[in-house]
């Protein structure tokens, strides 16, 4: 309960995910018909980069900092457009040009929203539930209640929509944590298998990364895309080294997005190590 995703708002794990989950809503919305979206750790919805607790540790300025000093005229225009959606998003949260609000999972979601989709936002700790409450409290479709994540899993599905996403971003303090967020997946997918589900994960060491893929490889469950980025050399289990997301039911275009979008972003954030890779876990049938 000590975690505060304050201290690392907009850092390099953010601004992937961040880009997945808006390339991933921008699939959905090609349909006219309505979709559904689970945030099984939402967090406070919008974070405040000048705060105290933000400029303690100022992980934002080697992630999100550095992706809004790129040209996006000089990118491929393939990635360019990738990244789109998501940098729009935070220049309209920050019309003046300095950047001090980043907006998190609950925000993107609600900003990208059409009136015919729904949203329930799950945040455990009581403050920061209410406090997303109040960033949430115009957005009359879309819903937050203070609960367990992984409680949410079995409570909230399947939808009514047959279209939709989980985005499950636990904040990996407990033991066994990718384990457990791969079981109760496996939960939730049995409820509603036609949903997009995206699992973040840090990278500190190699082998609980791998034990948690050895269980989605040996599920029997087609069409999972795993995708990471490595900064650091994996010399040390004490620091965020890298990040990855393992992707179920992936839009059929987001292998190839990735492809183009992860070798900019590993020389964007790399420090002592610039590593990409996109891969099937299983692949689609």
């Amino acid at each position: 309960m000590n975690y505060r995703h304050i201290y690392h708002a907009g850092n390099f794990a953010d601004c992937l995910k961040h880009i997945v989950l808006t390339q991933i809503l921008q699939y959905l919305q090609k349909k006219d018909k309505g979709y559904f979206v689970l945030d099984t750790h939402a967090g406070i919805g919008q974070y405040d980069l000048s705060s105290e607790e933000a400029r303690k540790t100022g992980e934002w300025q080697d992630g999100i900092g550095r992706l809004l000093a790129l040209d996006r005229k000089t990118m491929p225009p393939a990635v360019a457009g990738i990244m789109a959606p998501y940098l729009d998003i935070i220049e309209r949260l920050n019309p003046d040009g300095e950047l001090t609000l980043y907006p998190g999972s609950p925000k993107l979601v609600a900003m990208m929203a059409r009136p015919v989709d729904r949203a329930t936002f799950i945040e455990k700790h009581p403050a920061d539930a209410e406090t997303l409450q109040r960033t949430m409290g115009r957005y009359h479709q879309l819903h937050v209640r203070e609960d367990d994540g992984w409680v949410a899993l079995r409570a909230d599905l399947p939808p009514t929509e047959r279209r939709g996403m989980v985005l499950v971003d636990p904040p990996f303090e407990e033991k066994d944590e990718y384990v457990r967020m791969v079981d109760a997946f496996l939960q939730g997918y049995r409820r509603w298998a036609t949903g997009i589900y995206c699992l973040w994960y840090p990278i500190k060491a190699r082998r609980d990364v791998d034990d948690a893929a050895q269980i989605l490889a040996d599920s029997g469950i087609d069409n999972i895309l795993r995708a990471e980025l490595v900064i650091q050399k994996l010399d040390t289990a004490k620091r965020l080294n890298g990040t990855g997301l393992f992707i179920v039911n992936p839009p059929y275009t987001l292998h190839d997005e990735l492809k183009a979008l992860l070798p900019l972003l590993a020389d964007t954030f790399g420090q002592t190590a610039r590593r990409s890779s996109v891969e099937w876990i299983n692949p689609p049938q």
